[in-house]
């Protein structure tokens, strides 16, 4: 065959070289390739998503909806129950524990002895004071016996001249007649008038001796009387002073005191305990001292025990802030009282601060603890969450937050801690 076209064909034609084709099958699908890597490669670097992502389990996160709702702020604090009113016991004299009676718990009535002192010192002072005491009484009555025996002596004279004038005037009075007629000398008449004359100035002169005497008599009956009363009550404090060695309830009530033993040396002034009355309680609540400015009496708090809810007040606002930053409350129970409550309880409180209003509200969460409440993951679609920039406001208990930024209603937002995610910024939900 190549004999035959050799024949045929020109010898020129025979001799021309081919040109072969650049753009070859093979290089196109090999540069058509580099090209397309080097685009998608310059993708990457311009517009792909170059944030920290990590995965993680979608089971293991709380997820919480953003929505509007009723804003009650509150906050929860924790109070201890104490009963409305104690008295508190304190040795008004040192001494000795003598006996002890009552145990630390014990329901007691007025008047019930709790423990006995013994200070053989104040005993003895307590003994010569109250002898001494009695000595002067004893001078004192003697004294007014002696004004009274005075003022019956004065009486005695007066009715003795009374009596001698009552003889004296009729005599007078018949004598003077007889002179007068001249029956009788000049010398029986005068003595007669000396004698009526001088009784009558002596009745006088008693008289008004006894007048005088009777008023100082009187003013001096009224201090020595004024004197014994007082000489009496000190007995009775000098006797009550023993009587303060012996300590007694005040009122009835349940008692609560430190450990004491027999022996033991007690000081004047120092506190034995406590007797509490238990018909009603209060709670003691503190307080951050950063809610002062809105703590006020008034303001209602509920409680909730063996699944009831309660309701109470602050009715005392004590104005020492402690050492810690904190102030103390006294609420008292609005209503019904809790029933067996006991005094040293701890009771969780919801104290409410204003009235409720209508905002934007996230559900309280772990991640807060890791945000401060600036940032969150939010769910842009079912399964990817991304940091974003938030502003929460005041909180609601362990409820809710109010957002003031960066969130809108029906959004979805992850709760839960944020402390395995690291540096993520945007999380693959699986």
């Amino acid at each position: 065959m190549a004999h035959l076209l050799a024949m045929v064909l020109p010898k020129r034609c025979m001799d021309k070289k081919l040109k072969k084709k650049f753009w070859t099958l093979k290089r196109s699908t090999l540069y058509g390739g580099v090209t397309l890597f080097v685009m998608s490669l310059g993708y990457l670097v311009i517009y792909a998503d170059h944030r920290n992502i990590l995965i993680v389990d979608r089971n293991r996160l709380t997820i919480a909806t953003v929505g509007r709702g009723k804003f009650q702020e509150h906050i929860p604090q924790t109070g201890i129950v104490e009963p409305s009113r104690s008295v508190q016991l304190d040795a008004i004299e040192g001494g000795t524990i003598k006996r002890l009676v009552a145990e630390s718990g014990a329901m007691l009535a007025t008047g019930d002895v709790i423990l006995e002192l013994s200070n053989l010192n104040r005993e003895l002072a307590v003994r010569q004071q109250e002898a001494q005491l009695n000595e002067s009484i004893n001078q004192l009555r003697q004294t007014r016996l002696q004004l009274t025996q005075n003022d019956l002596e004065q009486q005695q004279l007066l009715a003795d001249v009374e009596r001698e004038l009552g003889k004296l005037v009729p005599q007078y009075k018949r004598q003077k007649k007889l002179f007068e007629k001249k029956l009788v000398s000049q010398q029986e008449f005068e003595s007669i008038e000396v004698d009526f004359l001088y009784n009558l100035k002596r009745k006088e002169i008693v008289y008004k001796s006894y007048r005088n005497d009777s008023l100082e008599r009187i003013r001096q009956l009224e201090d020595l009387n004024l004197s014994e009363r007082r000489m009496q009550l000190s007995l009775e404090g000098s006797q009550k002073i023993l009587d303060n060695l012996i300590i007694r309830a005040p009122v009835s009530g349940q008692l609560s005191r430190p450990q004491l033993d027999p022996g033991q040396n007690i000081n004047q002034g120092q506190s034995l305990g406590q007797v509490d009355i238990i018909d009603s309680y209060k709670v003691r609540v503190p307080i951050d001292e950063l809610y002062l400015p809105r703590i006020a009496t008034g303001l209602p708090a509920t409680t909730t025990l063996n699944n009831k809810s309660y309701k109470l007040e602050i009715t005392y606002i004590y104005p020492t802030i402690e050492s810690n930053g904190r102030f103390y409350v006294d609420m008292n129970f609005v209503g019904e009282t809790p029933p067996g409550i006991r005094r040293g309880q701890s009771l969780r409180l919801l104290i409410l601060l204003g009235q409720s209003s209508e905002e934007l509200l996230l559900p309280v969460g772990g991640f807060y603890n890791d945000t401060g409440g600036n940032w969150a993951f939010v769910l842009e679609d079912d399964d990817k969450a991304v940091k974003r920039d938030i502003k929460l406001g005041r909180k609601s208990g362990n409820i809710s937050f109010e957002v003031l930024e960066g969130l809108q209603p029906g959004e979805q937002v992850i709760t839960s801690a944020y402390e395995n995610f690291g540096d993520a910024e945007v999380l693959i939900l699986e």
